[in-house]
């Protein structure tokens, strides 16, 4: 029997998740990802296999920001770049992170956009 390390096991929830979600493009996907120094996001329309829009944390406006205003800023960016990509509803995808700390936050400041999901 082989141990499964941490970012194994992230990986599965992550598989898991993908099975069941799937972004189109009337509905996109906002794909997640969080590292220890920041997070991104996508716009993903899984039909064609495109991004609509993307939003980095190291993007220059968000760089100097804390962890938490650089989350919540983030998430308005990509509500910005979406609105302007035609998109207001969304399927979001937690790439395999609990649904806690900054991918929560995230996902409550996109709401606060207008971004429904």
């Amino acid at each position: 029997m082989t141990v499964l390390t941490k970012g194994d096991r992230r990986l599965s929830r992550r598989r898991r998740v993908r099975a069941k979600v799937s972004g189109t493009a009337a509905r996109p996907r906002v794909s997640v990802f969080r590292s220890n120094k920041g997070l991104s996001a996508q716009l993903i329309d899984d039909d064609s296999g495109r991004t609509l829009a993307a939003v980095n944390w190291y993007e220059p406006d968000l760089r100097q920001l804390s962890k938490a205003e650089r989350t919540s800023r983030a998430a308005a960016l990509l509500g910005e770049r979406a609105k302007a990509a035609g998109v207001d509803t969304v399927v979001f995808d937690r790439g395999g992170y609990r649904y806690h700390g900054h991918v929560r936050t995230f996902a409550e400041a996109l709401r606060e956009t207008g971004i429904a999901f």
